[in-house]
């Protein structure tokens, strides 16, 4: 399961038969799934008490105004990719319309430090994240927390019914262009939790038997599969998220449910004075003429509440060094900057950044992307650019280790020269004429 070995590889290596792995695969298959896997996975293996106790981070319990007996649960759905069978029934039970391949869909429940709970499933494409929750009911209590992404939305209904409170990431209104300070500030705060999940599948896919198309005659063992990898990460591997120091992670907690309340003061000035439109108050300025603030990693990591937006800023950064963008002042408020940056997605988008400073700090900060308004950390665009202007402009240099590969390959709109057809035969009369 972690190198993906076949089994003809493996009888060569180990010279034996192909019959003979096949047998040992499933003989240890069958011995873990009924000595190993009941100790460390699953609802019976574990108490309520003992993921409140042993495996809630307190930044959860605090972010989530979660008592003593609520148990906060964080779920997701992960994708299984599977070879199409011959079975036409089967065929169209497995086919998943949102990633237009065949696939099983295994339910994965964890605590917010990222210790598995339990594997529901694996379940067919089809069957959605309402229908799969029904199967979890005999383990919640009222009151509990599932804190989810926005697939579960038509499961929001089946929750409030059960007596469970859903924490999930807010939606943007149709026609809606930006999230609003509010929605931007609570989103924040449910993936300041939430990201524990998606480490938790990056775990299970890094064993390479599950992170490939598996063929069909395997679809009765992926369950088996997937439930010993989580057993062996929570036997053996340490917590995904562990507070090393309870006092710090209630007070960054407690810091970011203050934020939340507040709104975006920058983003109202832009918007009354119509900044985003105007020109000739912006004035284009050098970065080594700007007095911006010097902060330390901590204070950049208590800027950003975290360290996902902070691993992308030498990205950002190497492009906006190698692009056309410009760092303009306004001529009336000279400590506010104005920047345009490149979104890494979309070639044809840029999105303007303001940022408000001080001598110390900096004060304020808005975004023209989709969760720029809020004030619960920063955007990673507004992250690039104060890392760059507090931190990595010291440096002097001009590269941050971000190769661009695309220098190796060729590209098809750059057409080769074109040759006139009359120069080559004039040259090639010619030198026939002097042989």
């Amino acid at each position: 399961m972690k190198c993906a070995l076949s089994n003809k590889l493996m009888s060569t290596l180990f010279k034996v038969s192909i019959s003979s792995v096949r047998r040992a695969i499933n003989t240890v298959r069958q011995a873990l799934m009924r000595s190993f896997v009941p100790l460390y996975l699953g609802f019976e293996s574990i108490t309520r008490e003992q993921i409140i106790k042993d495996h809630t981070r307190p930044l959860a319990k605090t972010l989530l105004d979660a008592d003593d007996e609520n148990m906060i649960l964080v779920l997701v759905g992960t994708y299984i990719y599977i070879q199409k069978s011959n079975n036409f029934s089967f065929q169209r039970k497995s086919f998943s319309l949102h990633k237009s391949r065949p696939l099983v869909k295994p339910m994965v429940v964890v605590s917010t430090t990222g210790h598995f709970v339990a594997i529901l499933g694996p379940y067919l494409s089809r069957n959605n994240d309402a229908s799969i929750l029904n199967h979890i009911k005999s383990f919640v209590n009222d009151k509990d927390i599932f804190v989810v992404d926005r697939g579960f939305r038509d499961s929001i209904t089946l929750l409030e019914e059960l007596g469970i409170k859903a924490a999930m990431p807010t939606f943007m209104k149709k026609g809606e262009k930006q999230m609003s300070d509010a929605n931007a500030n609570t989103s924040r705060m449910v993936t300041k939790i939430r990201w524990v999940v998606e480490s938790a599948d990056g775990r299970i896919k890094n064993f390479k038997y599950l992170d490939r198309v598996l063929p069909t005659n395997q679809v009765p063992f992926i369950g088996d599969y997937i439930r010993i990898v989580c057993a062996i990460s929570n036997k053996y591997l340490p917590p995904l998220s562990k507070a090393t120091n309870e006092d710090e992670d209630i007070s960054l907690a407690t810091q970011m449910k203050q934020k939340s309340r507040e709104i975006n003061t920058l983003k109202a000035y832009v918007e009354e004075n119509n900044l985003q439109r105007g020109t000739v108050q912006w004035k284009p300025i050098q970065d080594s003429d700007i007095p911006f603030p010097q902060l330390t990693d901590e204070q950049l990591r208590s800027l950003t509440c975290g360290v996902y937006q902070l691993k992308l800023s030498p990205s950002y950064i190497q492009e906006y060094m190698e692009g056309d963008s410009q760092i303009c002042f306004h001529k009336d408020a000279p400590d506010l900057l104005r920047i345009r940056i490149q979104s890494r997605h979309v070639s044809s988008k840029k999105y303007f950044v303001w940022i408000k400073y001080s001598e110390s700090d900096v004060n304020s900060w808005y975004c023209t992307c989709r969760a720029g308004a809020r004030v619960v950390g920063v955007c990673a665009h507004v992250t690039a650019i104060v890392w760059y202007l507090s931190s990595a402009r010291n440096a002097g240099t001009t590269s941050y280790g971000v190769k661009d590969w695309s220098t190796y390959l060729s590209d098809a709109k750059n057409l080769p020269e074109t040759i006139d057809s009359s120069e080559s035969e004039t040259e090639s009369i010619g030198s026939v004429i002097e042989e």
